[in-house]
């Protein structure tokens, strides 16, 4: 999976338009096979910064979905809500890869004692039960 980062420095004056183009988004990135996780919105401290955050099960499929900007109708429309409004001073994107909670218990790598001995991880009801190692 790989994970796109795009950092918004938008128009507080304009955030109802940058909501729209967020939407529009969310759909698109939806349709075309990815996963998005949804705009980040000023809420307290700087009011011009925003971030979107989606996915898709990889490069290739990412690539496939960008080959469309520019030709879609789809893609040119939600496009022209932000050159319209000019909700979007500027922006950059990078590609993260998720390590989630999940990844932990699958790499074995779970919280647990030091030692590794499963006979010395805490059970249920054993909070005050001190830990070796710790």
């Amino acid at each position: 999976m790989i994970t796109c980062v795009v950092r918004y420095t938008i128009d507080p004056r304009k955030i109802e338009a940058f909501e729209r183009f967020g939407r529009r988004w969310m759909e698109l990135v939806r349709a075309h096979g990815g996963t998005h996780h949804g705009y980040f919105l000023p809420a307290e401290g700087a009011s011009d910064e925003a971030l979107a955050l989606f996915s898709f099960p990889g490069l290739a499929a990412y690539e496939e979905y960008r080959r469309l900007f520019g030709r879609d109708p789809e893609f040119i429309e939600a496009d022209r809500i932000r050159d319209d409004s000019g909700c979007v001073l500027r922006h950059e994107r990078t590609f993260m890869r998720p390590l989630l909670p999940g990844d932990l218990a699958a790499a074995g790598t779970a919280p647990g004692p030091a030692t590794g001995d499963p006979e010395e991880a805490p059970r249920a009801g054993d909070r005050d039960r001190p830990v070796p190692g710790r």
